[in-house]
């Protein structure tokens, strides 16, 4: 019987023995077909699809990641170096230019007019709108200290129409100021502050040219009353021209940025990680009226060159081409015969203006300024308004397919060409804020001064809205003038309420005449923009 078993237990071995040769036998003669598709693969009658090169074209450097050779251990392998952002240097560089600048960025209080100054039409009769018409307006802005002599610059728009000024340092210490000078035209304005000899904190300047995208920044202000805030982002956009200040020859050409700047910001820094002022914040793009991602900033180049006159003079004395421009398009530039997109074209060239009597015509590309190229209007006016009058540029011209190079010799505000020049813009300023023969759709609105009308097709596409009303005209000296309503707008809301028609209009402001002492008028402009207007409510 043990024998027996024996045997039997050699049967089973040889059979398992067996199975295990077949099935090496399999896998050996499974790895020489595929080793045989390999090589026919390679061979050269073989058909290979070549791989789409995506993405950028330099070489690029394979990560690697250290592993364990055979026999050797984890603790055997150097490990690769890994860069890791030291961020608590980073929030140490944000402390010391945080504690650097906000001493000198101050909080500026502004008294203007009592009501019944700007607003005629108040009745005296009744007590509540005796105190109404002789109560000041207020309102609230911020300042950069930028000269141990006591000047300040800001917004033109923070401190329009003050009569009295108070400027409240971080360290609490107050000062009475008084306007040195302003700018419309880049919405700055100069203030002295009277410090009888006490030492004050001032910010050091920083080149803007030098500015790239991407690059931090911090705004520091006073939003919504809140003293000495501060706020970090980056440099979102350079050269940003976005219709935003209401003048006839505005100068925009703002840093766009992402730091948080909401009303009350105005006229406060833009600072760099240096410590160094690049920027004075002026207004935000937005649809709520605070803050949405997109804030811009007067360049401190720019900035510069106004203060310097307006405490020299007390006015900027700036060079002036006499051109009006517009952009190159693709198109534009095919038809012109210009290699690439760029340049700015001249639309005209006034006559006896400096572009003219230097041989500049209408038609002609401007391509650069003493070897600075511009692509924009905005950038042509960036570097001209940095110049004086009587001061030479070169200026390289494309016309008829040919470069040229002129050499101009900018004019100034008193001469006959630009006072012309100027003459010509009021006429056409007083045509676009009064009445115009309004024909019969035209609604009329006396008491709030205004002129509107129901959207037709070519509004509604010009202004990509659907719904509202839009403003034909502006009364001068009414009260939405005052509040710096312009024609040429679509009214979208009022106060809380939804504007689809002039009657919904008619209706809001019946109501809120009743209600209210002021009501803000919400309104799209053609290039897409939103903007708000305080207006007060005339007396009935």
């Amino acid at each position: 019987m043990q024998n027996r078993r024996l045997s039997r237990s050699s049967i089973v071995l040889i059979g398992i023995g067996l199975v295990l040769v077949g099935l090496l036998t399999g896998i050996l003669a499974m790895l020489a077909v595929l080793d045989g598709r390999a090589v026919s693969t390679n061979s050269p009658t073989s058909r290979i699809a070549e791989q789409v090169q995506l993405g950028a074209r330099e070489p690029v450097v394979p990560v690697s990641v250290p592993h364990a050779e055979p026999g050797e251990t984890d603790r055997d392998v150097v490990e690769a170096p890994v860069v890791v952002p030291d961020l608590l240097a980073l929030n140490s560089m944000f402390k010391q230019v945080a504690e650097r600048i906000t001493p000198a960025v101050v909080y500026i209080q502004v008294e203007g007019p009592p009501a019944r100054e700007w607003l005629p039409n108040l009745e005296e009769d009744d007590p509540h709108r005796r105190f109404f018409r002789d109560m000041p307006r207020q309102s609230v802005g911020s300042g950069v200290i930028i000269s141990d002599d006591g000047y300040v610059i800001t917004n033109n728009h923070v401190i329009s129409g003050a009569t009295e000024i108070q400027v409240t340092l971080e360290d609490r210490r107050q000062f009475e100021a008084e306007v040195v000078g302003t700018d419309p035209s880049t919405d700055l304005a100069v203030l002295q502050l009277e410090t009888n000899g006490e030492a004050i904190p001032v910010v050091a300047l920083g080149d803007s040219d030098q500015l790239g995208v991407g690059e931090w920044v911090l705004a520091v202000g006073n939003p919504f009353r809140l003293t000495s805030t501060v706020t970090a982002g980056i440099v979102s956009a350079l050269g940003r021209q976005v219709d935003i200040i209401e003048h006839s020859f505005r100068i925009e050409d703002f840093i766009q940025t992402d730091a948080a700047i909401n009303p009350g910001n105005s006229g406060g820094a833009l600072v760099n990680l240096q410590g160094e002022l690049v920027g004075i914040n002026t207004a935000i793009a937005t649809e709520t009226g605070s803050y949405e991602g997109y804030g811009f900033a007067v360049p401190v180049n720019l900035m510069e060159r106004v203060a310097t006159d307006l405490i020299a003079y007390g006015e900027v004395q700036r060079g002036m081409l006499g051109v009006e421009m517009l952009p190159i398009t693709a198109r534009a530039a095919q038809q012109l015969g210009l290699a690439e997109i760029g340049g700015v074209y001249i639309h005209e060239a006034h006559s006896s203006g400096a572009a003219y009597e230097a041989g500049m015509r209408s038609g002609d590309v401007i391509l650069s300024i003493d070897g600075e190229g511009v692509n924009a209007p905005n950038e042509l006016q960036r570097i001209i308004a940095q110049r004086r009058p009587g001061e030479q540029v070169n200026v390289e011209v494309w016309r008829e397919g040919d470069r040229r190079f002129l050499q101009v010799e900018l004019m100034g505000r008193d001469a006959p060409a630009f006072q012309a020049w100027m003459q010509e813009n009021e006429a056409e300023r007083e045509l676009f804020s009064a009445p115009r023969n309004p024909t019969e759709e035209v609604f009329e609105l006396s008491e709030w001064g205004l002129g509107v009308r129901e959207l037709n097709r070519l509004d509604r596409s010009a202004f990509s809205a659907q719904e509202g009303v839009y403003v034909a005209y502006v009364q001068r000296r009414s009260a939405a003038a005052i509040a710096g309503l312009p024609r040429d707008v679509v009214v979208e809301t009022i106060g809380d309420q939804v504007i689809a028609t002039v009657e919904d209009l008619v209706e809001q402001l019946a109501y809120v005449k009743d209600a209210e002492e002021a009501v803000l008028f919400r309104v799209r402009q053609r290039n897409g923009l939103v903007a708000f207007y305080e207006i007060e409510v005339p007396a009935p």
